[in-house]
């Protein structure tokens, strides 16, 4: 949705252009060029400015951030989610499990997206996919998107400097170490469109740190966070210490115990792209068996 945001200049900022001001509060080149394109992207002390003014102590700027074109390719849908957090920059939300995130092949009206352009739609506002974190189909938890131009381009960047950190609670198959870090590279298992597979020779560069909760009936509790973010990092990476997640149908199909992978995004924090406000939401999983392995602590 269109974001209206007023800034009032400080000394540190003085004799600077808007562009070069609109530049450090986070505004990328595109997000610059679109405003160019829209009347009077731009307000100095009320009245329409250049981005080549200069700045002093005291100016009020008024800046419209524009709207993109609506994703309207993914059609709206009432599937079940939880709003954990909202403001007119971004949205955390929880997300089921059996439900991709994006639309792809097969996939066109049970995602995630489907739910937001709803959940937008209901609410008379425009819906744009800007999901900033990524989850699998089957990965329940906290997922992080944001609301327009501005916030998406700044977490993008946080995200791509890993100052977004996120925290998984999974139940792995064995007693596994007390804490470690798996340090792996990852790449597509070859003849396959959907499994990866650590490979030392064409992977990219992938780390998970872990550190064990609880032990119990041959089952382990354990908590994770990723310094990269690559395709089933996690699930790769336990089955290559030898402690698969249970559950999951690519990397270890034993259903006895759960019919899906037992990983849950329990934790997000970072600071908000807009306010700067350091922001933390936690969550607790969906599993029957947590409550009995937790309980063991």
């Amino acid at each position: 949705m269109e974001r209206v945001l007023t800034y009032e200049i400080r000394e540190e900022h003085c004799g600077c252009s808007i562009r070069e001001f609109l530049r450090e509060m986070g505004y990328s080149r595109h997000i610059l060029t679109r405003m160019k394109e829209t009347p009077e992207p731009v307000q100095k002390n009320g009245r329409q400015a250049l981005f080549y003014e200069r700045l002093a102590a005291g100016d009020v700027l008024t800046v419209t951030v524009p709207e993109e074109t609506p994703s309207e390719h993914v059609v709206p849908v009432p599937l079940p989610f939880s709003v954990v957090y909202e403001d007119e920059d971004i949205l955390v939300v929880e997300k089921p499990a059996d439900m991709p995130v994006h639309p792809s092949v097969n996939n066109h009206e049970n995602t995630l997206a489907n739910a937001l352009a709803d959940y937008y739609q209901r609410r008379g506002q425009v819906f744009v996919c800007r999901c900033i974190t990524r989850l699998d189909r089957d990965t329940t938890g906290l997922l992080l998107a944001a609301k327009n131009m501005l916030s998406a381009s700044i977490l993008s960047d946080m995200g791509k400097a890993h100052k977004i950190r996120r925290a998984y609670l999974a139940i792995a198959q064995g007693q596994t170490p007390p804490e470690g870090t798996v340090d792996a590279p990852i790449a597509r298992k070859e003849g396959s469109v959907l499994e990866r597979t650590v490979d030392f020779a064409h992977g990219a560069r992938a780390v998970t740190h872990y550190r064990t909760l609880a032990y119990e009936d041959g089952y382990s509790l354990v908590l994770l966070e990723l310094e990269t973010g690559r395709t089933h990092q996690i699930r790769v990476h336990m089955k290559y210490i030898g402690h698969p997640l249970i559950g999951d149908f690519l990397y270890n199909p034993d259903f006895r115990v759960m019919h899906r992978q037992a990983l849950h995004s329990c934790s997000l924090s970072f600071t908000h792209p807009i306010t700067g406000e350091a922001m933390e939401f936690v969550s607790r999983p969906p599993w029957e068996l947590f409550s009995k392995i937790a309980s063991q602590k």
